[in-house]
């Protein structure tokens, strides 16, 4: 029997320790938190089928059938390796010795407070994908005077495809959770008016088309492409917006009830301390290196540390889930040659 260390448990670690338990090997699933689960446990239901997150996360954990060793509410303070093996001291104090370690320290939701311009914790009525959602495990949406919205606008790509913030990726999922929120408001809500303002939508997955469509036909969301230069507050605490319609080519200004911005994904503020104690590298964007994103993109250069999920780049949740169960194949056809 080997033994395994795997840094991060989300969706991506929870999945890959079920699968090396299953292979007979010792892991522990290290996580920084006090709980596992990671970004998913935080969402109420997911795209397309608006399937409810914990029934999604239930399934994932019940793999593990506490086979793995969890430890929470630690992160890794040393590593060495020596004589093919990585001696890792944790924050608690714990050691462990383990033939192969596994990151999947996943991603940080973009900080909306950096587009200072968009005015999330300045103006009460500005919220996040995130803080909306939150909501929706509440089933109920409301302004911060406790009422229900009357107009609800969305902002794609808040810190996504932003030179000015240095993240010039796509993070993927955004236009997909913004036209389902954009829904799930109508359903709440039917008579209130919802706004999508994108640059332009990526759609890319099945039923997602079908998604966007449904939003059109049978929700009525307003769908404008055009970039918010600026938002505003008046009197009573609505939030005034300066948008470009480019389709249209004119400037408009909406006043909404609710403005919510679509946060992107972006590297882990705290895995350069992580990178530096296991001697992995990053790439420009930021996200954690692979020897190659054809062939390999499960292997650091570091022989004997693998990596998995998000913290390689933006995934949805079944490409997350699937290169975890590449990552625990590869990981163990590793360690067992």
């Amino acid at each position: 029997m080997k033994s395994i260390a795997i840094i991060g448990a989300g969706i991506a670690g929870i999945e890959a320790a079920s699968r090396l338990t299953k292979f007979g090997h010792k892991v522990w699933l290290i996580e920084k938190n006090r709980e596992i689960g990671g970004h998913v446990a935080e969402w109420a239901y997911l795209f397309p089928q608006q399937k409810q997150s914990a029934i999604v996360m239930d399934e994932i954990i019940k793999g593990l059938n506490n086979r793995a060793e969890t430890v929470t509410n630690v992160t890794v303070q040393h590593c060495e390796k020596n004589n093919g093996q990585f001696e890792i001291v944790l924050t608690d104090n714990n050691y462990l010795l383990v033939d192969a370690i596994l990151v999947t320290t996943g991603f940080d939701l973009f900080r909306a407070q950096r587009k200072e311009e968009y005015g999330y914790g300045i103006y009460e009525n500005v919220i996040t994908s995130l803080d909306l959602e939150q909501m929706f495990k509440n089933h109920q949406v409301t302004c911060k005077n406790g009422k229900k919205p009357e107009r609800v606008a969305f902002v794609h790509c808040v810190g996504s495809r932003d030179e000015k913030v240095n993240n010039r990726y796509c993070s993927k999922v955004c236009c997909a959770t913004a036209v389902k929120q954009a829904c799930e408001v109508k359903q709440l809500y039917p008579d209130c008016e919802v706004y999508n303002l994108y640059m332009d939508l990526r759609m890319f997955d099945r039923y997602l088309e079908d998604l966007y469509h449904e939003a059109q036909s049978k929700y009525h969301v307003n769908f404008i492409r055009g970039r918010l230069s600026e938002a505003g507050e008046n009197k009573e605490h609505q939030v005034v917006l300066k948008v470009e319609d480019t389709l249209a080519g004119k400037p408009l200004k909406l006043t909404v009830s609710l403005l919510v911005l679509m946060s992107g994904m972006e590297p882990c503020h705290w895995q350069p301390s992580l990178n530096a104690k296991l001697e992995i590298r990053t790439d420009t964007d930021g996200f954690l290196s692979v020897r190659d994103r054809f062939t390999q993109c499960n292997l650091t250069a570091v022989d004997g540390i693998f990596v998995a999920g998000a913290c390689t780049g933006p995934k949805t949740i079944p490409e997350t889930l699937a290169d975890a169960r590449a990552a625990a194949d590869r990981l163990n056809s590793y360690i067992m040659s």
